[in-house]
């Protein structure tokens, strides 16, 4: 019996290594030309269902299913595009509406359709992050004018001004804790950070991160509070400590990198959207998103 035992071991370590995990390699979850160019936004609902913006053409949200089908799930009114999803604590959608100066909400189980927030100092919402209290932070750039501002929309769809005189405003993020809000300027290459008090203000604004090169779009956090920065035109996401060292960068197959989401049984699988190859990649990531 003991003689046997090694060579028995042997062949166990060795098929565990064949279906190893292998971490931060980007595959394919869609087809390429699945979306418009403007493929962004995803997040996954409490089922796993990974939603994604302007899924074939513009004005409309894609849905894949678990099991990677893909379908139409909604079209949006007329004159209204997507530009970011998230989920508030009922379930129901909540969409940057970038062409139609909105923030749009959809019952997911009716699919109506309503508007959220409209406020005429809008200039271009773009991206969402929303805290478990249903109070929601809106990036709103001015891209021809390389300026931008953050605004704070409360539960009952009131906007204020949370911050101004920014550059492009892009990614928006909250830490684990909520205590610390994230907004990158595309252009201008910065990530800068804010204190965020209990009610929702903004304080202490201070440089986070700076790249030297190309552009930034979709930012999200893992549950150990390291922020993931799609790098638009390099093609990788970023990560940064919560200190705001730069820890790695992982390589994705297209370059338009826009967005990325947590999902998946465990949260530890990354969806990340490819505007040049209008797809959305994927990875298995170490560290599950925060909502895990």
């Amino acid at each position: 019996m003991i003689k046997h035992t090694t060579p028995v071991l042997v062949v166990i370590i060795a098929l565990m290594g064949c279906t190893a995990t292998k971490y931060f390699t980007a595959t394919d979850l869609t087809p390429e030309n699945s979306f418009s160019s403007n493929c962004e936004g995803p997040n996954v609902d409490k089922a796993g269902n990974l939603y994604v913006v302007n899924y074939q053409k513009d004005g409309t949200v894609g849905v894949i299913t678990p099991e990677g089908k893909a379908s139409v799930f909604v079209e949006l009114p007329a004159g209204s595009t997507a530009n970011a999803i998230r989920f508030d604590s009922k379930g129901d959608m909540l969409l940057a509406d970038f062409s139609g100066h909105n923030v749009l909400k959809i019952n997911p189980s009716t699919k109506k359709i309503s508007v959220f927030c409209h406020d005429d100092r809008f200039n271009q919402p773009n991206d969402l992050c929303i805290t478990k209290g249903d109070v929601v932070f809106a990036s709103d750039p001015k891209w021809k004018d390389g300026t931008g501002q953050v605004w704070r929309i409360m539960p009952d769809g009131k906007a204020t001004l949370a911050a101004g005189n920014m550059g492009t405003t892009n990614g928006i993020e909250l830490s684990p804790n909520e205590q610390t809000l994230y907004v990158n300027e595309s252009v201008q290459l910065n990530v800068w950070a804010f204190d965020v008090s209990l009610t929702g203000e903004l304080s202490n604004k201070r440089l986070f991160h700076h790249f030297e090169d190309h552009g930034m779009d979709g930012m999200k956090c893992d549950k150990q509070g390291n922020l993931y920065v799609t790098r638009y035109g390099k093609g990788v996401v970023a990560v940064l400590s919560p200190q705001g060292k730069l820890l790695r960068e992982i390589p994705l197959k297209g370059k338009k990198t826009s967005n990325i989401a947590f999902g998946g049984p465990d949260g530890k699988t990354a969806y990340v959207t490819l505007q040049d190859r209008k797809c959305v990649e994927t990875f298995r990531n170490k560290v599950a998103g925060k909502g895990w």
